[in-house]
C-alpha cells in the first residue's frame, strides 16, 4: 500500500512540475487543423431581424413607440443601441443575446 502511495505522489509531482506534460507534448504528433474562411469571418448581425426582437421582448413598452422613455432612448433605432453599448447588459442577461449584441457593436455601421 505504501508503494502505491509513493507512486501516486511521484506521478502528481511530475504532473505538477510539467514533466509529464512536456514529455507527452514532445512525443505526440500534432496535425494542424485547417481553418476555413467561414469560421474566421463572422456573419453580420441584422438589427431588425435579430436584435430588435430581443429588445422588444425585454424592453417593451418603455423603449418603444409610445413608451415613457422612447423620446430619450428609442430601442428601435440602431444608433441608440450603438450609443449605449454594453450598458444594455444590465437588463440583457442571456449569453446568446449578449453575444449577438457584442457582434453587432463590433461591426461597422
Amino acid at each position: 500500500m505504501r508503494f502505491v502511495l509513493v507512486l501516486v505522489a511521484m506521478g502528481l509531482l511530475l504532473l505538477e512540475s510539467g514533466g509529464i506534460a512536456r514529455r507527452w507534448a514532445a512525443t505526440s504528433i500534432a496535425s494542424p487543423v485547417p481553418v476555413s474562411a467561414s469560421t474566421t469571418t463572422k456573419t453580420r448581425v441584422d438589427f431588425d431581424t435579430q436584435l430588435k426582437p430581443i429588445f422588444q421582448s425585454r424592453c417593451m413598452p418603455c423603449h418603444f413607440s409610445g413608451g415613457q422613455v422612447y423620446d430619450r432612448l428609442p430601442f428601435d433605432k440602431p444608433a441608440t443601441i450603438r450609443k449605449l453599448g454594453t450598458k444594455l447588459f444590465s437588463r440583457i442577461k442571456d449569453e446568446n443575446d449578449r453575444r449577438l449584441i457584442e457582434d453587432f457593436l463590433s461591426q461597422s455601421p
